[in-house]
Order: structure tokens, then sequence, then C-alpha cells
């Protein structure tokens, strides 16, 4: 079959069997449901503009790139090889060389190794700048624990804030509940004031824990015996008091409306108090 071309710098010509070719791939292509609609527009910009000036089309590299992409190589192979040789024909007169598919490829993936490693390390220094400003050194001050027979003792660790309720001691399994107040829950709300309310809760431990007169003393959960120490009591976690300048935390939250009182005696609980939905649960 006799083919004329029109070959032109800064571009390339189909031939009229190759425009032929490739436009009954592109129309096969869009026949199927395995596009995505960025696809499927591009192969719709190509096959119109095919179309519509037929022989004397050009593409551009990347977008005989992108139509290898969606197309899987073998519907523009023709094509590519003759817009290749006229490229590098041009090349040859002008001293450019474009570079290869493969030379892209390697470029690209290069980029996006470059980007992902970015992200990582991001996220590592997002990490560390958090552990650093969230966990506060607890200071023991022994002799000021005071005389309540239920004082385990003073704790001479590290802890970061988990809610308004909740501490969490390093090198500790579980957290630490404080005890003799309830604050809104943040991680399961029942509703979205909860929620706000919860966070504003852990926003004021975490300023009140600036101190450097801290006390965190561990005292024994209301829970049967044995079970301390299990999921059957607090979830695993344990129990404790934290002083801010010799005051029990729970007592200034509640004074500030970001906590309510919650009492247990003996080995039992009442039941949670939870007042922030305009219910109790």
């Amino acid at each position: 079959m006799q083919s004329h071309s029109d070959s032109k710098p800064g571009g390339a010509t189909l031939v009229l069997f190759e425009t032929e070719h490739l436009k009954a791939n592109i129309r096969s292509e869009l026949a199927g449901a395995g596009l995505s609609p960025w696809q499927r527009s591009f192969l719709s910009d190509v096959l119109s503009k095919l179309e519509k000036y037929g022989s004397r089309a050009r593409l551009s590299d990347k977008q005989v790139l992108k139509l290898n992409e969606i197309l899987g190589g073998g519907g523009t192979r023709r094509y590519e090889a003759t817009a290749t040789s006229r490229t590098n024909r041009h090349a040859h007169r002008t001293g450019f060389r474009l570079p290869s598919f493969l030379s892209l490829r390697i470029r690209w993936w290069r980029r996006r190794l470059v980007r992902d490693a970015v992200v990582v390390a991001l996220i590592i220094m997002v990490g560390l700048l958090y552990s650093v400003f969230e966990t506060r050194p607890v200071q023991s001050f022994l002799g000021a624990v005071g005389t309540s027979s239920n004082a385990m003792g003073p704790v001479d660790q590290e802890f970061s804030v988990t809610d308004g309720d909740t501490v969490h001691v390093v090198g500790e399994r579980a957290g630490t509940r404080l005890i003799g107040f309830n604050t809104p829950e943040k991680f399961s709300p029942q509703c979205e004031s909860e929620r706000k309310l919860g966070e504003r809760a852990s926003s004021r431990l975490r300023e009140l824990v600036k101190s450097p007169n801290l006390q965190l003393t561990k005292v024994p959960c209301a829970c049967p015996a044995g079970s301390e120490g299990t999921d059957a009591c607090n979830h695993g976690r344990s129990c404790g008091v934290l002083k801010v300048d010799g005051r029990d935390v729970g007592q200034i939250l509640i004074g500030e409306g970001l906590a309510v009182p919650f009492i247990c005696e003996g080995n039992r609980c009442p039941r949670t108090p939870r007042p922030w939905c305009g219910q109790q649960s």
C-alpha cells in the first residue's frame, strides 16, 4: 500500500496506514470497560485528532508514551518506530537527542523514590516531635504521697497524656486511669459535642503537666480481688492520682467544666457518668 507522510520538526507525523491502525486500536480500547475517566478522555482526544487531520496528525513523544501505557505497547508499535526514526533524523541535524522510553521511565521512578523518601522522612520527624512534646517527666516527691492506706507509691518515670483522664507511663503495657473523675470521650464519643469537649480536656491536661511540680501516685483499682492487671479490671489499666502543684488534676478539670466526679468505693464503681450528650450512659 502506497502511503505518504509529512515530517515536521518538533512533532511526529503518522503515515496513513499507521494512522488507520492506531485509530482501530483506540476504538477497540474505548469499547472496553477497563479505562479510567482520564484514560478514556485522553484516547477520545487523540482519536478526534486522528479523524480530523488523518495522515497530517502529529503526536508528541509524551502522547506516544501515554498511548503505549494504555494500549499495552502493541497498539502504537508501528507509529513509534516511524516517529522515532524521524525525530532521530531531526536530532541528528540539530545535535539534540530525545531521551529513550527506558530513560524516561527510570527518571520517573527516580523522582517517585525521592518523593516517597521525603514523605517517610517527614512522617518520622513528626513522630519524633510528637514524642518530645507529648512526653513529660514525672517528678516524684517522696513523703508527699499522703497517709492513704491505698497508696502504692509514687512513680518516678516519664509518661504521656492519652486523654483527659488517662496517661501512659513509659515502659508499661497499658495506660493508667486517673481516679475520682471522668472526662468526655474523644476516641469513642456519643455525639460531636462530647468529642470537642474531650479534645479540650486532653489539651488542658497537657497544659497542666507542663508544670515542673508533678506527682503521679499509683493506687489500687476498684476491682474484685485478683483481677487487677487483667482485662476484667479497668481494661487492664492501672489506676493512679496525678497532682500538679499539690492539686488533683481531676478537681481542676471538674472546676473548669471539663470533667465530672466519678467516685468508686471498695471494689465497685457506679455507672460511668457521661452527661455531655444530654443523657447518661
